[in-house]
C-alpha cells in the first residue's frame, strides 16, 4: 500500500533560531507587526508499507535516525494511505 507522510522538525523550546530572528527583523522593517518568527522544515514523504502501521513505525524510524535531532528537535508526523498513488 502506497502511504504519504508529513513530517515536521521544529527547534525544542530555547534553542537558538537565527533564521527565524533574522525573518522576523526584516519583517518588521518592512512595518509588519511581527513579534516572533519560528522556522521549521517539513517532509512530505511518500512509501510503500505493508500496512498503516507499519509506515508509522518506518516514518518513527526515520525521525529518529536522520530527520531530527533528539537533542535539539522536536518532530510529529502524520501517516494516512495515499489514495492518489493507487490511481497512478
Amino acid at each position: 500500500m502506497k502511504c504519504r507522510a508529513r513530517v515536521e522538525v521544529r527547534l525544542k523550546p530555547g534553542h537558538s533560531d537565527p533564521e527565524g530572528e533574522t525573518t522576523a527583523r526584516s519583517l518588521r522593517d518592512l512595518k509588519y507587526g511581527v513579534e516572533e518568527v519560528r522556522v521549521f522544515k517539513v517532509y512530505e514523504i511518500t512509501l510503500d508499507a505493508d500496512s498503516l502501521k507499519r509506515a508509522e513505525a518506518e516514518v518513527e524510524d526515520m525521525c529518529r535516525r536522520l530527520l531530527a535531532n533528539p537533542v535539539k528537535d522536536d518532530y510529529r508526523y502524520d501517516v494516512v494511505e495515499d489514495d492518489l498513488a493507487a490511481v497512478y
